[in-house]
């Protein structure tokens, strides 16, 4: 089957850093399904995954987790899905990912797609809606009950991005007074759109920013890029017993002790967790992928699809791979159909 992957880990400006390939078809076994690829989403994770260092592959490494398709086989302990259901997903990292014309994946992480819109669109939802929901409603806490939130704050560091598109509605729709940062005119367009109370400038100080708009303290900071720049702020603008959640590493050592004296609880988190532990909730992201499901079809979410191209090879996964890396971008990139 056609696949793109990779043997050298190289620059996106390199042609080797992705190469179209052929590969064997993958056979369900277990809870696994058998998915026919219509649409796959690029995430900054595949970039960092493909980024530069000195490992040679024997077999081509494939690439990618967030697919839409449609399940062609089942493994004989399924008991979720059978052939012909429309499905979406973000995979495990410990398996060949999604950049291919037919994907493997065990059944429990493993949602029905949204019944109104396309696979395009589905495929922008997996990897940033079970990160966002994950985050918010079972590190974070927040009920779900919007009267339980009433008066209550976020602040999302990074707010126009695949994640940050996500818990900006979410957060949104349970009753939290969302704050979004964001830096350009087209970001801050884009935030408000998905539902944020407001914008400030991550570019700049946020203290200042947030008290111009009423704010002398937030309930909840979820930070989508590297933290290092925001840690003595995030202490100052928490409120004491507040939560905080992160999911891209710091560059530096950090002194977590500038917490302690507000009892504030930190959250360091990956999607990838219960796939790659085999966790015994893994079926939450069944679960939860579901709900999304519920919600899209309900007008409740908005897929986040930003640019869409086809074919799916790999001349349009490098493109989409350096447009990640210029880090401006705006929602997800999608892209659909093997020729």
């Amino acid at each position: 089957m056609k696949a793109v992957g990779l043997y050298r880990y190289r620059p996106i400006s390199n042609p080797e850093s992705l190469l179209d390939v052929h590969i064997p078809k993958p056979e369900p076994a277990g809870r696994d399904l058998l998915v026919k690829v219509m649409a796959i989403s690029v995430n900054p994770v595949d970039t960092k995954v493909r980024s530069s260092k000195d490992t040679v592959e024997t077999n081509p490494r494939i690439l990618g987790w967030d697919v839409a398709g449609i399940v062609q086989e089942t493994g004989p302990d399924c008991t979720l899905y059978k052939p012909g259901d429309e499905v979406y997903y973000s995979g495990s990292m410990v398996r060949p990912g999604g950049y291919s014309e037919y994907h493997a994946v065990d059944e429990r992480i493993v949602g029905i797609k949204p019944k109104t819109v396309t696979f395009a669109e589905a495929a922008s939802l997996p990897l940033t809606s079970i990160t966002a929901w994950e985050i918010l409603f079972e590190r974070l806490s927040i009920p779900e009950d919007t009267k339980l939130n009433r008066n209550k704050s976020i602040l999302i560091i990074g707010a126009a991005g695949g994640v940050g598109s996500i818990a900006v509605q979410l957060a949104s729709l349970v009753g939290l007074t969302v704050i979004g940062t964001t830096s350009r005119e087209e970001t801050t367009k884009w935030v408000k759109e998905h539902g944020a109370f407001a914008t400030i400038n991550h570019a700049e100080p946020l203290t200042p920013q947030l008290n111009d708009l009423g704010f002398n303290s937030v309930d909840y900071i979820f930070c989508l890029s590297a933290p290092d720049p925001y840690l003595n702020e995030m202490e100052e603008i928490i409120v004491p017993q507040g939560k905080i959640a992160w999911i891209v590493d710091a560059n530096q050592p950090f002194d977590a002790t500038i917490l302690r004296k507000k009892s504030v609880t930190l959250f360091l988190h990956s999607m990838f967790t219960r796939s790659m532990y085999q966790t015994p909730d893994m079926i939450q992201q069944h679960n939860l992928l579901n709900k999304v499901s519920e919600w899209v079809d309900a007008k409740k979410l908005k897929t986040t699809m930003s640019h869409c191209y086809e074919p799916i090879n790999a001349e349009n996964l490098r493109m989409a791979h350096k447009m990640i890396e210029s880090r401006k971008m705006i929602g997800k990139i999608v892209l659909q159909k093997f020729i």
